[in-house]
């Protein structure tokens, strides 16, 4: 469910920002186009090993997008709840669950800011590719946020679009050359908007935001100089 009492200068999560994935035709496309270039299912698979998510475990996904990763970890964890504030990617994934017979699974409209979790403490949460959408100030309120709907000793993992200082505008040219070459012209210019419109922040900042919102980082690694994965522990 969706916060009920929200302050009258919150950021507005739902506000459309880059490409507009409240169109069913492109959460249609969606998954086809980034699996062109993208071992999707691998990818979560690896991130569920090395979490160590198990039958006993409650998994939270925040930007759950068409719920690959959501219905995976539900094969294998007690419960899984997957949260997006795109209502046409949570029908597209409710149906691609009821397909996978996965019933212990259920899907939120909402956000960092927005979503109200009501259940035990969760013993993991993840994000890919979704904390950007917030300003700086705004990710520090969705990792306490967070923090809060874990169980102490819990698990974050965080994928995310996150920028080393020196050679970024290098870093940043190749990665959309790469994706321009695996995708398209449509695929470049969705990552120039990313950059242009949207929040992605650098590495410092990222590692400050998460030790302060009351995380130790486990593990981390940057690749390209772009894009970070985090592991982290909640403290108590």
């Amino acid at each position: 469910m969706t916060k009920k009492n929200k302050i009258t200068w919150e950021y507005n999560e739902f506000a459309q920002v880059g490409k507009d994935y409240g169109k069913a035709e492109e959460v249609a496309e969606f998954e086809s186009r980034h699996s062109d270039f993208r071992d999707l299912k691998g990818e979560s698979l690896r991130v569920l090993d090395t979490l160590g998510v198990g039958e006993h475990d409650i998994l939270i996904d925040f930007g759950c997008g068409t719920g690959i990763f959501a219905i995976l970890a539900a094969e294998r964890c007690r419960q899984a709840h997957g949260v997006d504030v795109s209502k046409a990617m949570l029908d597209y994934a409710r149906i691609k669950a009821r397909k996978a017979g996965a019933g212990n699974i259920d899907f939120h409209h909402g956000g960092f800011l927005t979503f109200e979790y009501d259940g035990p403490p969760a013993d993991f949460i993840t994000s890919t590719l979704a904390l950007h959408h917030l300003p700086d100030f705004w990710k520090r309120i969705a990792l306490e946020r967070m923090h809060r709907m874990l169980k102490p000793g819990g698990r974050l993992y965080l994928n995310d679009v996150v920028i080393v200082p020196e050679g970024a505008f290098a870093n940043i040219e190749a990665l959309l050359a790469r994706l321009g070459e695996a995708g398209g012209r449509e695929m470049r210019q969705d990552a120039e908007d990313h950059f242009r419109l949207e929040f992605s922040t650098y590495d410092w900042i990222m590692a400050g935001l998460l030790t302060r919102a009351g995380f130790t980082i486990d593990n981390s690694e940057i690749r390209d100089g772009v894009i970070a994965t985090y592991y982290c522990t909640r403290q108590p």
